[in-house]
């Protein structure tokens, strides 16, 4: 079965760690496989070096990165309205804005970009306004427009040419009388007389229309070609030819081009709704990246936008979801974390379990599937496990856990102790990285009964780098503090052997916090937490019971 076009992204939090990306890689696969729906994996942030390293080692690209979910022009449906040339006829326009039944046509130049639009109330306006006679020159009018209005031939002169000088009038007087009001460059329309006629071309009008299909004699014809004037032969009478006439006129005269309000497809709906809520026209033109015409929208295609759909994986807290999470339609959830503050729409499949890793559920979702996990896929999950385990020193980590990463080792064909220590390595080589880099390698915000905090963390398996790594970041811990506006703000220093913590913090009542939670005093903004190396089992449960009391 073939793969709707909608497509379904999944995607973890911001500051994504090695399980957020390697879950919603592993997942993808796994719904891709089970699923008659395409599956697209993203990342809400940057990639750290320890994930990097990871991704490198089973040669698995990144997903790319999506920083905002929110309904976008490219979410909508988009009216394909073809562009038209600046030279074509009033009336052709017309004819086209009724066979489509639309109210604007996009203008487009050869490298369909727009030029300008035209509206189906400037068309009327255009027939409406009274214009004086030379209003056919000034609009520099090809004659294949007149000949295309009028329905006529060519019987002498180029149909390319324009009527650029003169102004229209019709001969309905005696010869004599018309040697009176013919100007050089005029176009004149008349009748069969041979001697209205002789006298036009004489008083060098540079365009004569015969109507009523009269026939042209060869002195006529030879006389306008020595004379360089235009000879058209219309089938319609001379009041119909008067009335058509100024239709044939080009579009480019008309049309509206300075001030266009067009929108990009990677432009947000909530923002052109302001847009189009101050604009009352019937009509937007659309362009791509390029600034290519695409197609048209009306107020009327957002209200059937579709949502972005989303598989959330390794968190459901809104303060750690990709921007504007809650314009998107969420249709799972996979978890290991507390229940967070994400609200959804409808109800959906919610899995979460009390295990140290997310990677842990999906491997569980693969067996249960009956899908074999393919080594790489396998090496990514392993990855995941050991990762978010402290390779299983880390309390957050189970016997189903650990006996998962055993399996998915065996499966990739890798040396647990060996993989994991080259990871850490990996992950905390931060010489080279500023101290921003470094911050929001693990970054997460929590709200506790109306609290704001946020903790990043760092892991290594050396003391003498989280030293350096400490000497980097405390400089640059006021300003991430400012930044956030949140109340405080933590920093774990982890050392995997050691299995112990040194918190340092910022913010009011962050000291108050890291001693109530834990028992500890210290002098300075900085705290030996003992045996703690969980963000999310041990530290984070600690000061929401210390935030409470």
């Amino acid at each position: 079965m073939g793969k709707t076009n909608n497509k379904i992204y999944i995607i973890g939090h911001k500051n994504p760690d090695t399980d957020s990306i390697c879950s919603a890689i592993a997942y993808t696969a796994l719904k891709n496989k089970i699923s008659d729906k395409e599956h697209c994996a993203r990342r809400a942030g940057q990639i750290n070096e320890e994930t990097q390293y990871v991704l490198n080692r089973f040669g698995v690209e990144a997903p790319a990165y999506m920083s905002d979910v929110g309904t976008q022009i490219k979410d909508i449906e988009i009216r394909e309205t073809e562009g038209v040339r600046s030279s074509i006829s009033l009336k052709k326009a017309w004819q086209l804005m009724k066979d489509e039944n639309v109210v604007t046509l996009p203008i487009t130049n050869k490298e369909n970009h727009l030029e300008g639009l035209i509206t189906i109330g400037d068309i009327t306006t255009s027939y409406m306004e009274v214009f004086d006679s030379a209003i056919l020159s000034a609009a520099r009018t090809q004659y294949k427009n007149i000949l295309e209005t009028l329905e006529g031939t060519m019987v002498v002169g180029n149909e390319h040419a324009y009527f650029v000088k003169g102004k229209v009038l019709i001969a309905a007087a005696n010869p004599d009388m018309m040697e009176t009001f013919i100007d050089p460059d005029d176009l004149v329309i008349l009748g069969n007389r041979y001697e209205s006629q002789l006298c036009a071309i004489e008083m060098n009008a540079s365009c004569i229309i015969v109507c009523e299909g009269a026939k042209v004699s060869m002195t006529i014809k030879k006389l306008a070609e020595e004379r360089d004037c235009v000879i058209i032969s219309t089938p319609h009478d001379t009041y119909t030819v008067a009335r058509l006439i100024n239709q044939s006129m080009p579009i480019k005269y008309f049309m509206r081009k300075d001030n266009l309000i067009t929108f990009r497809t990677e432009d947000f709906t909530e923002a052109v709704k302001d847009v189009m809520a101050k604009k009352r026209h019937r009509d937007f033109p659309i362009v791509d990246k390029k600034g290519a015409y695409i197609g048209m929208i009306s107020r009327r295609n957002l209200l059937n936008m579709t949502r972005k759909q989303l598989i959330l994986v390794d968190h459901n807290e809104a303060s750690q979801a990709v921007d504007q999470v809650e314009e998107a339609e969420i249709l799972e959830i996979i978890d290991h974390h507390r229940l967070g503050s994400l609200e959804t729409i409808s109800p959906v499949f919610f899995r979460n379990e009390p295990v140290g890793c997310t990677a842990t559920i999906v491997y569980k979702m693969y067996r249960e599937a009956n899908i074999e996990v393919e080594p790489h896929i396998a090496g990514l999950l392993c990855a995941a496990i050991l990762s978010d385990t402290l390779m299983y020193r880390s309390p957050t980590c189970t016997s189903v856990d650990k006996a998962a990463a055993q399996e998915l080792a065996q499966i990739a064909g890798i040396d647990v102790e060996e993989f994991a220590q080259e990871m850490f390595r990996a992950g905390s080589n931060l010489k080279n990285k500023s101290p921003e880099e470094v911050f929001y390698q693990d970054f997460k915000k929590f709200s506790v009964n109306g609290t704001s905090f946020g903790v990043g963390q760092i892991n290594s398996m050396n003391a003498e780098e989280l030293e350096e790594i400490k000497s980097k970041l405390l400089p640059y811990l006021d300003k991430a503090y400012k930044e956030h506006g949140i109340d405080m703000l933590f920093f774990m220093l982890t050392n995997i052997i050691e299995e112990s913590t040194e918190v340092i913090c910022q913010g009011k009542d962050a000291n108050s916090v890291v001693e109530s939670a834990f028992d500890v005093k210290s002098d300075s903004d900085s705290y030996i937490l003992k045996n703690v190396v969980s963000r999310k089992k041990q530290l984070i449960p600690a000061f929401m019971s210390a935030m409470q009391q």
